[in-house]
């Protein structure tokens, strides 16, 4: 009867195990039969037009701990230990000792013992997701261990990231970091050993640049040793891009910029280039800068701290970010849109006796005893203020365009919203109004806001990338391109997947005619106004000088310029924090760059 009763008990028990948990157990086994490898995609890397290579996937061996096979393996002597939940503390005691003593004796170079408690103090001893223990590890290191098998301990060839040496692609080339915990819920097909785009292009094309990872299923032993591989997916490598970019421009405008910048005795300045006839971006300089390689693999504490408290502010990116009065660099914009209203025509002229005066306030031009009497191709040519206040704000019987009417024509031409460029960040800039200056300021608005902003004063701020989309748009006769770096996504041959769409964000707001007499006046700027040093040139070019006021410290220097004025390829704007005069600072470097553009670019494609 007892043997009859204990069989019935057992088969009872079989008859649970096998048929109604039956499934569960056969899956618990399936898993720790078979074990899966992640294949890393690889990532796509980063071109100039011409195909020079500006990012690189290095080799980076990685030692990684899988804790559920390192911690209970029954191989290990803790590996009773560590099934107990009372002694969980005194398992990873134990687990982290030998580890350290594994490191110590195959590295030569290796993880400090606190670096490895900190890892271990956030591990789950049932966690079957890989943790990276040591990264870089060296070839002939890495290959020794390869020998070794100890269930639970990996060593995977992963790769980091590694940039050009030039400075001033790090800000819009961005970088690669590990994934964070807020990252990862994001993103679902990665997990905490990825790498993942941080800032910059990187960051905009992470979905394009990632790839899709493959695997491997491997059939292991009770005591984890690997036998055999069962099946293997493999990885999708990531789409490579091809900018707009001309790196060996790009090195020489940060060249010039960089001189010039000693040379004046100046910390900050920014250099965009587009190519005014689709928005393509040919440079795009922000100094000061900093090296993109010190963070693509993992940042130095103190090099990170050292440029977080630079008052410089290297990390920040002055030509998407920075948010400036544009001075007179905007007179262009203001006359095509007056003579677009019908305010004034190419034939109306103002006197210029040295500013105006309403009431006891007193509205100067830039030269004492003013220009004489002026039409508006000679106020932009001689940055000519009066002539502006008069267009927008008005003056005895003469009624002006209004501060609705250009903000309103300043939108069209750009400002004060994003120009939707294929970076993470970018700045709005600001037009102000009179209904925001009633709600912020709690203040009423005078003519005389009306004549600073015509002039690009007061409240107004722009970015150096609106600036250089505006002087296209006058290039090209009136068409609004979204500018971008991306020209085409390329296949592991080099072979084009697909091209950037071109977008035009408005055409058809302004007439030809009118964008044209704007062109003219600063064309006669080149020929006898203040951008009279570009005259020497070997080509024909326009261009406009700014010199703007701000809240402390000397004027912002700005210069606009496009050239070859009958069939323009580049468009360029030069900024230089607390430059002084534009034409002074701007207009010499502006000159220099393009000179080397026609030389070296415009010249040889014309030849050919």
């Amino acid at each position: 009867i007892t043997i009859i009763f204990l069989l019935f008990f057992l088969f009872l028990r079989f008859f649970y195990i096998q048929i109604i948990r039956g499934t569960y157990y056969l899956s618990k086994a399936e898993g720790n039969r078979i074990k899966i490898k992640i294949i890393n995609a690889k990532r796509g890397v980063i071109y100039d037009k011409f195909g020079i290579q500006l990012s690189f996937n290095k080799a980076n061996f990685v030692l990684s701990i899988i804790p559920k096979d390192l911690f209970l393996n029954r191989n290990y002597s803790w590996g009773y230990l560590c099934r107990q939940k009372e002694k969980e503390k005194d398992c990873k005691i134990e687990v982290e000792n030998f580890l350290y003593d594994f490191l110590d004796n195959n590295l030569k170079n290796h993880i400090p013992k606190r670096e490895l408690s900190k890892i271990f103090s956030k591990i789950k001893i049932k966690s079957e997701n890989k943790i990276i223990v040591q990264e870089k590890i060296p070839y002939q290191e890495a290959l020794l261990l390869f020998e070794e098998n100890n269930p639970g301990i990996y060593l995977d060839i992963n790769t980091f990231r590694k940039y050009k040496k030039s400075q001033s692609i790090s800000h819009w080339i961005g970088y690669t970091g590990k994934i964070n915990q807020e990252e990862l819920k994001k993103n679902k097909n990665y997990n905490l050993n990825d790498y993942i785009g941080k800032t910059g292009l990187e960051k905009y094309y992470e979905k394009d640049l990632k790839g899709k990872n493959g695997n491997i299923e491997i059939e292991v032993n009770a005591l984890g040793k690997e036998l055999r591989v069962v099946s293997e997916k493999r990885p999708k490598s990531g789409k490579n891009l091809l900018l707009t970019i001309d790196y060996e421009f790009q090195k020489e405008v940060e060249s010039i910029l960089r001189k010039y910048l000693l040379k004046f005795k100046k910390k900050k300045g920014v250099v965009i280039a587009m190519d005014p006839n689709n928005g393509g971006i040919l440079a795009s300089v922000s100094l000061p800068s900093f090296s993109v390689n010190d963070f693509a693999y993992k940042v130095d504490p103190k090099i990170y701290k050292k440029l977080i408290n630079d008052p410089d502010k290297p990390l920040f990116d002055r030509a998407v970010l920075g948010e400036y009065p544009s001075g007179s660099i905007i007179k262009p914009v203001v006359a095509a849109i007056a003579l677009n209203e019908g305010i004034i025509t190419p034939k109306t002229t103002f006197l210029s006796t040295g500013g105006i005066s309403v009431g006891k306030w007193f509205f100067p031009d830039w030269r004492a005893g003013g220009h004489g009497r002026v039409n508006v191709r000679q106020a932009i040519a001689n940055s000519v203020n009066t002539f502006f206040y008069i267009t927008v704000g008005g003056y005895h019987n003469f009624k002006g365009l209004g501060v609705e009417k250009l903000v309103e024509g300043e939108r069209l031409f750009g400002l004060s919203q994003k120009t939707g460029i294929d970076l993470p960040y970018e700045a709005n800039g600001f037009l102000p109004n009179k209904k925001w200056k009633k709600e912020k300021k709690g203040e009423v608005w005078y003519v005389g806001d009306t004549y600073h902003l015509a002039i690009g004063q007061g409240d107004l701020l722009i970015t150096p990338l609106q600036a250089v989309l505006f002087t296209s748009t006058i290039a090209n006769g009136g068409i609004l391109y979204k500018p971008h770096f991306l020209k085409s996504f390329l296949d592991e041959k080099g072979k084009v997947i697909d091209n950037y769409k071109i977008v035009k964000i408005r055409e058809d707001f302004i007439s030809a005619k009118n964008i044209k007499i704007s062109a003219l006046g600063m064309r006669d700027c080149v020929r006898y106004g203040s951008c009279r040093a570009l005259k020497s040139l070997p080509f024909e070019s326009a261009g406009k000088t700014g010199t703007a006021q701000h809240g402390g410290g000397d004027p912002h220097a700005w210069f606009i310029s496009f050239a070859p004025f009958k069939n323009p390829q580049i468009a360029l704007v030069v900024l230089v924090e607390d430059g002084e005069e534009g034409s002074r600072v701007a207009v010499p470097i502006a000159k220099e760059i393009l000179n080397w553009y026609f030389i070296h670019r415009i010249s040889i494609k014309n030849k050919y």
